[in-house]
């Protein structure tokens, strides 16, 4: 590496540190701070589960200041070369502008790929554990993972062979209760299954004491058997069952992939889970993009020092984060593909980027 990149690298270093911890300082206290009085007058919660609490929740808020604080670094950074009148010696070494990025540049590309990391590792299970904090140890709500209203498809060819529902599932006993279970063929219910409950052993969900009944189609006659114990014909885990539980920011990629699958192979709606997969690269990836665009800005802004640089990234983060706001609604209604909805804000902002860039090497 050469001494110009350390140089500049080194100068970014502070205004991004300060970035992560003042962006983080706003998060917290616009709305954790506001929760953590509820709990402690609703709820009576402890020290040690608000102290708990508050670490679960900043690997999310540190997750969304990375593209900020790369924002601020880049804006400061440039804006102190500017102002020092060191990018016009750089200029006159014959460097060109793009060169004298390039530092930046590369920084903001390896926050991104680090981002993607504590996206995917840390962020959802971190996500997970603050969520079970509220419900067990805050709010008092000890009982296991359940779901009402479970309804498991079975298609084949295009055809609906089976419908199983559940009314309550547990994921922790392995039981689900209240069972109904359609057979379908050509169009019409030909049987219909019932027990009041199916429990997970050795890797089989076996039904107790239940009722088969045959639709035989033939001047209505129907026949009624009963049965004590009966394999049910699903082959969806506990765990995979419990993918319902959480919500899409909880899951990682892959279990986002599975959920997704599911759901396609029952031919429910995957948007939103869709949307969420690409968020966990196009978020994470804002700290190039916002460092392509804050290179040029910060030239511009070399004689209006640290506040004026702030008030730019808050201007310039309000715009990017309004329209990711806008087009995630978008993609998870379904009314633009997921994938475009989750690029654009990227797109625009790299497009902004590179142009106003290519007018500084021109210049």
């Amino acid at each position: 590496m050469k001494i110009l990149d350390k140089y500049i690298l080194k100068q970014m270093l502070q205004p991004f540190c300060f970035g992560v911890a003042a962006f983080s300082t706003i998060f917290v206290a616009s709305s954790f701070l506001f929760r953590v009085t509820q709990y402690i007058t609703q709820y009576g919660a402890s020290y040690s589960s608000l102290f708990r609490l508050f670490l679960c929740l900043m690997p999310e808020v540190i997750n969304y200041t990375f593209p900020m604080s790369m924002l601020l670094a880049s804006l400061l950074t440039m804006g102190q070369l500017s102002g020092n009148s060191e990018i016009t010696a750089m200029r006159s070494g014959g460097l060109s502008f793009r060169r004298i990025a390039a530092p930046i540049l590369a920084a903001g590309f390896v926050v991104s790929l680090f981002s993607v990391v504590w996206a995917e590792k840390v962020v959802p299970p971190a996500k997970a554990e603050y969520e079970r904090i509220i419900r067990q140890e805050i709010k008092n709500n000890t009982k296991p993972p359940s779901q009402d209203h479970v309804l498991i498809k079975n298609i084949h060819n295009g055809q609906l062979e089976r419908l199983t529902y559940a009314r309550t599932f547990d994921e922790k006993d392995g039981v689900m209760k209240d069972i109904t279970i359609e057979e379908w063929q050509n169009g019409r219910i030909v049987r219909i299954q019932r027990t009041p409950s199916a429990k997970w052993e050795n890797g089989t969900w076996v039904m107790d004491k239940g009722t088969v009944t045959e639709l035989t189609g033939e001047d209505g006659l129907t026949r009624t058997m009963t049965f004590e114990k009966q394999v049910l014909p699903i082959s969806e885990t506990p765990k995979t069952i419990t993918l319902d539980q959480k919500d899409p920011d909880e899951m990682t990629i892959g279990e986002l992939k599975m959920y997704i699958g599911i759901l396609e192979r029952q031919y429910q709606p995957t948007s939103k889970y869709v949307m969420e997969m690409y968020r966990r690269f196009t978020v994470p990836l804002a700290s190039f993009f916002f460092a392509l665009i804050g290179v040029p800005l910060g030239v511009q802004s070399q004689r209006t020092g640290t506040s004026m640089g702030l008030g730019f990234s808050v201007v310039i983060i309000f715009i990017y984060y309004s329209i990711m706001t806008f087009m995630t609604g978008l993609g998870q209604g379904g009314v633009i593909p997921p994938l475009i909805a989750s690029l654009t804000p990227n797109v625009l902002c790299g497009a902004v980027g590179c142009w106003l860039i290519w007018k500084k090497d021109k210049a």
